[in-house]
This record gives C-alpha cells, sequence and structure tokens, in this order.
C-alpha cells in the first residue's frame, strides 16, 4: 500500500495580538515553532506538522484558513492561543475553515517558575484563559473540533493528536475516493442498498457501478508471462495446498485466481478507484468468485465491500489508510455465527472467500474448495485465523436522513478449537461488554451484519472521523447497558433530524 501519509501535513496555527509588543510576539513565534516541532518530532504522529506565522488579526486568520482549505497537502489545522488572542478575530476564519481542526490547550512550559514568577511571565503564558477564550467562540460558531489538553512534550498528548491525525487522513481519503461497483447489489438485501449521492454529498465519496464483463475484458487480457510471475509470488509468500501446485489437478483454477487479481488491480489502477464491490448473483464471464484477489488487494490498502455493499468498502478504505503503518490490519467482515456456552459467549466472523491477510502474522494457506452459492468454478482462497489483540468492528447504516455507524470495542480470541472443516479465513472476539447486551445493541441501532473488523486503530479515531464526518457514532464498549443505549440512540434520532434544518 502507498504512504497515504506521503506529502501530508497538519498545519499549527498560533494566535496572539500586537498589545504586548514585538519583544513579546518573537517569543511567542519562537515557543510555537518549539511546540509545532515537538510534535513534528513525535513518532506517533503520522504526518509533518508545519508551523505557521503567528496569526494576530482577522484578515491573516481569514486568509490562513482559505488557503488550509485549497491545499491539497494539508489535512487539518492545530490551533493555539499562547497569549491572549481576541476571539473575534477568529469568526471569519472559523467560519470559511473546511477542513478539520483539533485546539490544542498547552503551553510552552511543564512546570511554573514559582520564584521567579512575574507580570512579564504571565502575559507571556496566557493560554490558560486565551484558550478558552477561544473554545467560546468555536461553540458559539459550532465548529466540530477535537480538544486535547496537556504539554505538547507529553506522550498522551502526542498519541491523540496522531489518532486524530490518523483520522483527518481518513477523512480526506473519503473526499477523493472513487469506488468501483461491478454489478449491483445481492437481490432483496435491505442493509446492502444506500442513497450513492447522499454519500457523495455528506462523505465526498464517488459510488458508481460497472458491468461485470468490463472486468472479464480486463481479466482475459491479463498476459500468461505476468500469470507466471504472480503465481511465482504466491509460491514464495503462501503454504499452498499440493492439488494447487505447479504439476497439480487443480493448478489451473490457481492460474486464474492470478488472473483475476492482475486484471481487477489493472482496472481499479487504470480508473484510480481506492475501493470496489463484487455480488456471486453477478458474475458474468467470471469462472470464480473472486476470492485470493480480493483478499489481496485489500491487503495493499483497497477498500472492498461482498454483494454490492459499497458503505463497508468505504470503511475498509478509511481503515486502511487510519492504520498505516500500524500493527494489525483491517478487513471485510461478518457476524456468522455465536458460541453460546455460559461463560464462553463469542462471536465467529467470517466471509465466504473474502477476508484481508493484514489480520495475520501466520503464514496463510492457499487452498481451494467448493463455494455452494455462485454457480462457478470452485475459487481460490487464503486461509488463516485472526491473530488475537484488542479490536474495532464498524458498520455504517444509511438511516434515510443521515447515516449512522456503529462501533463495538471487541477482544480477538483465538478459536476454541482447531476448525479443520472451515476453508475460509476467520476471526473469533469477545464483544464488550458481553455477547447479549452487545448484540442487542447492535440490532437496535439497526447496524449492518457486513462490517470492518481492525485491530490496528482504537475507538478514537472512528469518533474523531465521525466528528470530521458529521456522521453520527453509536458506541458499544465496555461501559454500555442497553438501557442507557436505546435512550441515546432516541435522543441521537432527535438531534440528527433537528440538524438537518427546515
Amino acid at each position: 500500500m502507498k504512504n497515504p501519509f506521503d506529502g501530508k501535513q497538519i498545519w499549527f496555527l498560533t494566535g496572539s495580538q500586537d498589545l504586548y509588543g514585538e519583544d513579546t510576539l518573537r517569543q511567542v513565534a519562537e515557543q510555537s515553532r518549539t511546540i509545532a516541532a515537538t510534535l513534528d518530532d513525535a513518532a506517533d504522529v503520522p504526518v509533518r506538522v508545519v508551523w505557521k506565522p503567528v496569526l494576530k488579526d482577522r484578515e491573516s486568520i481569514r486568509r490562513t484558513a482559505l488557503e488550509a482549505n485549497a491545499d491539497d497537502a494539508c489535512l487539518g489545522v492545530v490551533t493555539w492561543m499562547h497569549t491572549f488572542s481576541p476571539a473575534k478575530m477568529w469568526i471569519l476564519g472559523l467560519d470559511a475553515l473546511t477542513k478539520p481542526m483539533l485546539h490544542l490547550h498547552t503551553q510552552a512550559n511543564v512546570e511554573l517558575p514559582w520564584a521567579d514568577l512575574d507580570m512579564d511571565f504571565m502575559n507571556l503564558n496566557q493560554a490558560a484563559h486565551g484558550d478558552r477564550e477561544f473554545g467560546y467562540i468555536a461553540t458559539r460558531l459550532g465548529i466540530a473540533r477535537k480538544t486535547v489538553v496537556g504539554h505538547a512534550g507529553h506522550a498522551l498528548v502526542q498519541a491523540k493528536i496522531g489518532t486524530w491525525a490518523r483520522a483527518a487522513a481518513g477523512w480526506a481519503a473519503m473526499q477523493e475516493l472513487r469506488l468501483a461497483r461491478f454489478g449491483d447489489n445481492m437481490r432483496n438485501v435491505a442493509v446492502t442498498e444506500g442513497d450513492k449521492t447522499e454519500a457523495e454529498i455528506r462523505l465526498g465519496v464517488s459510488v458508481n457501478t460497472w458491468g461485470v464483463n468490463d472486468l472479464v475484458e480486463a481479466v482475459d487480457a491479463a498476459a500468461d508471462a505476468d500469470v507466471d510471475a504472480l503465481v511465482a509470488d504466491y509460491e514464495q509468500l503462501y503454504d499452498i495446498a499440493e492439488e494447487l501446485c505447479p504439476g497439480g489437478e487443480r493448478h489451473g483454477s490457481l492460474r486464474y485466481g492470478a488472473r483475476i487479481e492482475l486484471g481487477l488491480r489493472a482496472f481499479l489502477e487504470e480508473g484510480g478507484f481506492g475501493a470496489f464491490t463484487t455480488n456471486f448473483e453477478d458474475l458474468g464471464g467470471l469462472r470464480q468468485l473472486p476470492g485470493l484477489a480480493v483478499q489481496r488487494l485489500m491487503a495493499d490498502g483497497y477498500g472492498f465491500g461482498a454483494e454490492g455493499d459499497w458503505k463497508t468498502a468505504i470503511l475498509v478504505r478509511a481503515a486502511k489508510v487510519m492504520g498505516h503503518g500500524l500493527p494489525g490490519g483491517a478487513s471485510l467482515m461478518e457476524d456468522y455465527t455465536y458460541e453460546l456456552t455460559p461463560g464462553r459467549e463469542k462471536i465467529l466472523g467470517a466471509h465466504m472467500l473474502e477476508v484481508c491477510p493484514s489480520l495475520t502474522t501466520e503464514r496463510p494457506r492457499l487452498e481451494i474448495h467448493p463455494l455452494g452459492i455462485g454457480g462457478r468454478e470452485d475459487p481460490v482462497r487464503l486461509v488463516f485465523d485472526t491473530d488475537p489483540g484488542q479490536g474495532v468492528v464498524v458498520a455504517m447504516s444509511d438511516l434515510r436522513e443521515r447515516f449512522r455507524l456503529t462501533a463495538n470495542v471487541v477482544d480477538v480470541v483465538p478459536p476454541d478449537a482447531e476448525l479443520p472443516n472451515l476453508p475460509v479465513a476467520r476471526a473469533v472476539w469477545s464483544p464488550r461488554p458481553g455477547l447479549a447486551t452487545s448484540a442487542e445493541c447492535w440490532l437496535t441501532a439497526g447496524a449492518a451484519h457486513h462490517t470492518v473488523l481492525t485491530t490496528a486503530v482504537g475507538l478514537e479515531v472512528f469518533e474523531d472521523l465521525a466528528d470530521m464526518a458529521g456522521v453520527e457514532l453509536a458506541v458499544i464498549d465496555e461501559g454500555t447497558t442497553t438501557r442507557q443505549f436505546a435512550r441515546d440512540l432516541r435522543l441521537n434520532h432527535a438531534y440528527y433530524r433537528l440538524a438537518q434544518g427546515l
């Protein structure tokens, strides 16, 4: 996957005013440069933090906001009121700003020099009330933002800013995302439907459909030499079932799976697509339902949704971008079946074929098995268990006047026993706060059965992303109760209806 953070920036904006004289302003500039450099050097912040000259009047603030909007490299802005920056100066700029904003409530020093404190020091270091002035005007204007409190050199502060920067990168990726649907969604399924026009209005993503046989043409055009090279890559990366190896009776099926990957990848690259969907009810001239190809494309950062589910494909792409460079992975997932033994309740998640190998650090096995649906040849696929660890399962639902994200914090665990007869990649997890409460809340929220499971990023990044997008987020975690969750959904319903305006 190409690094989505390459060339991206966060602008560091410092507020002050002319009241205190040039000497104070020089110190403001020096100290704000130091804060910006500290964040730029922080390992948890995945993009460059670029210092901008101190802002002292409303015209420079407005102009900087417009410049940030127009710069594709700028993911968002971090604001800090070093001294007392009168908030009326910020009205035009904040009203014009369309990029995500983080309000950093910090100061240059960690400890106070108690014995040496004088009014010069107090006048220079006024963020304690300067940021309160800024917070007031941001709230009055209804500006969505993340607020982080603490010294810029502290690890927790840097981690929160880094999480927000990852969410901003995910939001930017959604804004520029082109998604190709090969065919329509699965017939008679409700939750995979949705308003694609509203998705472009709210999320920026362009969702359009191509005929499956457009893909078939690309698959058939793959050169035999390229198929040879790709199969050789498979041999290096995976444990391959004997029947699929060169000379094996099913080796032709593996070569056709490679041909699908080559054609699909070429189609997506030529069209500038970052996500796609397929549908086993609409395969046209494809001889196999794409399995291995989809798994490998997801591993390279593409978003994917099965059965035409473009909303999940968007989430997978966003999760890939936001989690880039972190341990763990992200994949299309589906809640399939339960372990309901008291005290051992778990969810077994899988899909027909398409679970991303970024979820495991083990060497996957490449196998071929009958699928039972789709009416095509047996497809090849990677089989593995997801690595244990904490994760988040997130779904997107279209509720007519809004999109809702539902997120469940989970603990991925090993299966209770070997699964020799389940020839698909899978994940087993214990949902917080428990299966009964989690499932009841999930159903109450109308959350989808297709999800993204990510083990690379946590809940906070989705909270930040939802704030940036203005999208509802319903959270199920260790503190959730069914009564409070249902009450929160009712309040959300009223809020989002009102927020639409007349």
